[in-house]
């Protein structure tokens, strides 16, 4: 029989044993992380999967991740593209490429000059994606935010076709001056944003509020309205062809009189009440002296 002491011998090896062979089996991995023009993707985080070790690239992209198994698989994420999932598979250099995934963009929101995600967002801002504007096939861009937005009012001016809209955000702040609010596409300000056709809109966001508008200073104090412009991608060319189309007419035109037939039933009205009333309407159309007598010369 083994004594106490050799058990514990053995014991001992077996366990330094099974710590050189784990060691033997866990490597440095590193590599760089980049988007799909080919940029470095700062901020990207970089996980063993299963586990809670994991590393952040750096301003170039790079990452380096210490103590990964042979079999471990890497999984790559960021804020807006795709997660990819890469085995290790007995390399110690991994890079990937990010691809963007359009379906996170509601995750997004346009602040300014950069993006946040919604649930760190402290100021007020409504947002609306491309996909719900494009559904509304509408002439002007600003019809299809009527009752989209909360705290943003969308009216027309008057009831012609093509009319101007009037949008308010969170209603109108002065009387003398003003009270549209800024417009900035892709980043560059405008005038308005009737004439960007709505399947070419990524999404709007809306800052309705000091605290989201301050980077604007008093251009902004009537809200910020971002629109967002769909860009080119890299791949094969897609050509989009859309049309629609609409017509308006009266269903039914009123029979309305003619001058001659509103002077001659004025006329013979406030005769009813005496001759006196009669010529009064005679001279105020003009009639002269006649007593209006004429009138009833009509053929």
């Amino acid at each position: 029989m083994m004594s106490s002491f050799g058990k514990a011998a053995v014991l001992t090896l077996v366990l330094a044993m099974s710590g050189i062979v784990a060691f033997a089996q866990s490597k440095t991995v590193s590599g760089t992380i980049v988007d799909d023009l080919g940029e470095p993707v700062l901020g990207a985080n970089v996980v063993i999967d299963g586990t809670t070790t994991g590393a952040t690239t750096d301003m170039d992209g790079n990452f380096t991740l210490k103590g990964v198994p042979e079999n471990a698989v890497l999984k790559v994420s960021f804020i807006g593209y795709t997660t990819q999932s890469v085995p290790v598979a007995g390399k110690t250099k991994i890079n990937v490429t990010l691809k963007e995934d359009s379906s996170d963009l509601e995750e997004v929101v346009v602040i300014g000059y950069g993006t946040v995600k919604r649930r760190d967002l402290t100021g007020s801002v409504a947002s609306i994606q491309g996909d719900k504007l494009k559904a509304n096939p509408v002439p002007n861009i600003a019809q299809a935010l009527q009752g989209q937005m909360p705290g943003v009012s969308v009216t027309a001016q008057d009831g012609r076709p093509g009319a101007s809209m009037s949008i308010r955000v969170r209603g109108g702040n002065s009387i003398t001056q003003s009270n549209d609010p800024l417009f900035i596409v892709d980043g560059v300000q405008v005038s308005t944003i009737d004439d960007i056709p709505a399947d070419n809109i990524e999404s709007i966001d809306v800052l309705k509020d000091a605290a989201s508008t301050a980077i604007y200073g008093a251009r902004g104090a009537n809200g910020v309205i971002l629109v967002t412009t769909k860009g080119t991608k890299e791949g094969k060319a897609v050509v989009k062809y859309g049309v629609y189309f609409q017509s308006k007419w009266n269903p039914e035109l009123i029979d309305t009189q003619s001058a001659y037939e509103h002077v001659y039933n004025t006329w013979s009205y406030m005769t009813l009440y005496g001759t006196s009333y009669g010529n009064d309407v005679a001279k105020y159309y003009g009639l002269g002296s006649a007593n209006g007598n004429h009138l009833n010369t009509r053929t």
